[in-house]
């Protein structure tokens, strides 16, 4: 997507990128996931008083999950909206994040939608400062999906542990094997030569 490759900052959240990186030779990095990210911004944002705005997911999990950041890190929230605004709505969201200035803008649609939408939109937001994708970060913390174990996390098996919890993810998990065959064929063809990885 070319609207990643504006981004200010691009955030390694599936171990596989982080893998990817090393392997290829680009950079060093380590794993960041966004439900991790997410609530240290928002206890940031609690202690500086920046305001922040939580768009997507269903309302009931939007709600909980706005309600237990506030609950857990004194947040004021600037504002929030469920993720399902049909695109002729999306201009009065815009004016209302607007509004409302938020500053931090958390987007919880999924991938690819999520990055879509801040690729389409981002621009037209005149005060906030960071946009993060959390994908399904808002569900963690409405407590409607558990985190991995620690140990899965850990060992970098948190992907695993939610394909076995969640068997729908099964088709959308069908992009590893695509991207393990491409960053392998990269790999071969940079050892031979034939392509610069960089």
């Amino acid at each position: 997507m070319a609207g990643l490759r504006g981004s200010g900052l691009l955030i390694p959240d599936g171990i596989g990128v982080v893998v990817a990186a090393r392997l290829l030779g680009l950079c060093r990095m380590r794993r960041v996931p966004g439900a991790e990210l997410m609530p240290a911004l928002c206890a940031l944002a609690a202690r500086k008083g920046y305001r922040v705005f939580l768009y997507g997911a269903s309302e009931e999990v939007n709600a909980r999950a706005a309600a237990k950041l506030e609950r857990r890190y004194g947040l004021q929230l600037a504002g929030r909206q469920h993720g399902f605004v049909p695109d002729p709505e999306m201009p009065e969201l815009v004016r209302r994040i607007n509004a409302c200035e938020a500053q931090l803008l958390f987007v919880g649609l999924g991938s690819p939608r999520q990055e879509l939408w801040m690729e389409r939109h981002l621009s037209m937001l005149q005060s906030v400062r960071v946009c993060q994708g959390v994908g399904g970060t808002f569900d963690v913390l409405a407590g409607q999906v558990r985190r991995a174990p620690s140990l899965f996390r850990r060992i970098h098996l948190e992907w695993l542990y939610r394909l076995l919890s969640q068997p729908k993810r099964l088709i959308r998990q069908t992009a590893l094997p695509r991207f393990a065959y491409q960053v392998t064929r990269v790999w071969i063809l940079s050892r031979l030569g034939i392509l610069h990885a960089r």
